[in-house]
């Protein structure tokens, strides 16, 4: 399993299709490679009171209160679920990481220094995809009750920071607002291209 484990991050709004797509992927990867999906919040016990307390909440709570559960949340996922995956040479795909902190508390005024600093000891993802759509269709979309978060001024907001992260190299940009079938293809190619040459690099 030499060179098969790696951390894969979906991320986008909510309404970009990530979940489905991760799903997607890790069905099309599993042809191939142990592939496995997992998400945040986790199922953990911190993530299951963040679901609970903290996204659909009568009102939003502070924002670095949210940046700390969500890093704490991480740092259990990762102890817990993601590191021991990768140790078995798992190829982990993950629907919302870190970038999810950065763009959304970042969003609301934080500092993304501190955002980072508080999630230093999280696994750094290997590949991390920004599904991009624009905020009209996410909340178009979005026909569940919606979260504190998910409201059209918030996830402009968020885009802009998740964008900023494709300009530095961060993050790999897919165009959300194609067919589903279409970006489930779109997203295979990168993931395949960049294992390929990770493979490669480690020969």
């Amino acid at each position: 399993m030499e060179g098969k484990a790696a951390l894969i991050v979906i991320e986008g709004l909510d309404g970009s299709g990530k979940t489905t797509q991760a799903k997607l992927l890790v069905r099309a990867l599993r042809k191939t490679r142990n592939a496995v999906f997992t998400a945040e919040p986790s199922k953990g016990e911190i993530g299951r009171f963040i679901r609970k307390r903290i996204l659909y909440g009568e009102k939003r709570v502070p924002t670095a209160v949210e940046a700390l559960l969500f890093a704490a949340d991480r740092i259990d996922h990762v102890r817990n679920e993601v590191a021991p995956m990768l140790a078995e040479g798992k190829t982990v795909v993950c629907d919302r990481y870190l970038y999810s902190s950065l763009a959304y508390q970042g969003s609301a005024g934080l500092s993304i220094d501190w955002i980072q600093t508080i999630n230093q000891h999280a696994q750094r993802p290997d590949l991390a995809l920004f599904i991009d759509v624009n905020p009209e269709t996410m909340l178009k979309r979005l026909t569940r009750r919606k979260s504190v978060m998910e409201n059209l001024e918030t996830q402009k907001k968020v885009r802009e920071i998740y964008l900023h992260f494709v300009t530095n190299g961060e993050l790999t940009k897919v165009d959300g607002e194609k067919d589903k079938a279409e970006v489930a293809q779109g997203i295979l190619k990168i993931v395949s291209e960049f294992l390929k040459t990770r493979v490669n690099s480690r020969r």
